[in-house]
Formats: structure tokens, sequence, C-alpha cells
């Protein structure tokens, strides 16, 4: 998130105070330009303070890592192919017909919900899971053909899941190497 230091320095001193409090939960460039602004108004810090402010400045930045807005997208697109997934779990309920059917059933939707989740969070690892198991589902292509004639439904239901992912799979791809603030 970008703070942009002249709203910060519109604010009176006792704002900026709120900013360098030992519990604050603004972002790292905003402590640091309510530092700096509070510094040229002539606000003296002690050592302490001063030690302080820079450890949280420096904690969190170490610690943040910066999420491509290609994450959300494919996020999105993952939880509403979930959701169509539940679509398509209600229109072949018949199917869900023993107590191991319904497991699995679950435990799929539930997966893709999980991997949306990290997808969004920015973790790599269930990015290339994700991937790796795209490339294998393409394989179940001649399947949503086969359903064509048989259940157009479920095949409409699983191309727009083909599409969806699809979609999701290249804005991961396009997502440059990992970086550190």
């Amino acid at each position: 998130m970008n703070t942009k230091k002249n709203v910060l320095e519109k604010m009176s001193d006792r704002e900026l105070e709120q900013y360098i409090q030992p519990n604050s939960k603004f972002v790292p460039q905003a402590i640091q330009y309510a530092y700096e602004i509070l510094q040229s108004r002539g606000r003296t810090f002690t050592n302490e303070e001063q030690d302080r402010i820079h450890s949280l400045i420096s904690n969190v930045e170490f610690n943040d890592t910066i999420i491509h807005p290609n994450h959300t997208k494919a996020s999105n697109l993952i939880y509403l192919s979930g959701a169509i997934g539940i679509a398509g779990l209600i229109w072949t309920s018949e199917q869900l017909n023993s107590g191991l059917a319904i497991f699995i059933s679950v435990a799929v939707i539930a997966f893709v919900f999980g991997t949306g989740y990290m997808i969004g969070k920015g973790n790599t690892v269930a990015k290339y899971l994700f991937l790796f198991l795209f490339a294998i589902g393409i394989l179940g292509i001649p399947i949503i053909i086969a359903h064509l004639s048989t259940d157009p439904i479920l095949a409409i239901i699983n191309v727009l899941q083909l599409i969806l992912q699809t979609w999701g799979a290249v804005l991961l791809l396009k997502i440059p190497k990992n970086k550190k603030i």
C-alpha cells in the first residue's frame, strides 16, 4: 500500500503521534513519513523512541511480501471455479451415494477453496501446485467433450471451470519472481 507523504503532512502532530505508537497498525512507509514529519516540525525523540520506531519500521519491512494483483485476481477466479464446482456437485448429486463419495467431493471442493485462499495470500507453493494440477486437469478435456452428448449441463459447468482455471493459470504465469520490500 502506498502512502502519500503530502497527506500525512496535513495532519496534526497528535494525529501523527498515533502512527509511531508501539502498537501501530500502519504500514512501514506511513510510520517512516510520520516520524520524518514530526522531526521536521521540531519533535525530538529519545534514543529509546528512535530505536523502537526504527525497529517497528524494519521488522515489518523484512516480513512483508509484495502480493501481486494477479494473485488476488487468480484467487477470485479459483473461488468462482469452486463455486461452480459446487453447482456441478448439486447437479450430479445422485452420484453422491456413499460416504466415501461425499467425503471426496467435500475434500476436493475444500482443496480448491484452500488453494485459492493461499494463492490470494501470495503463497508460491500454492501457485505452482495449482499450475501443476491444472496441467494434469487438461487431460480431462476428452471427458468434457464426452459429456456434451450425455449431460450437456455438466459439460457447460466443466467448460466454465476450465475457462476460469485457464484464466487464473495465465494470470499466475504473468507474475514476476517474488520481491521483498
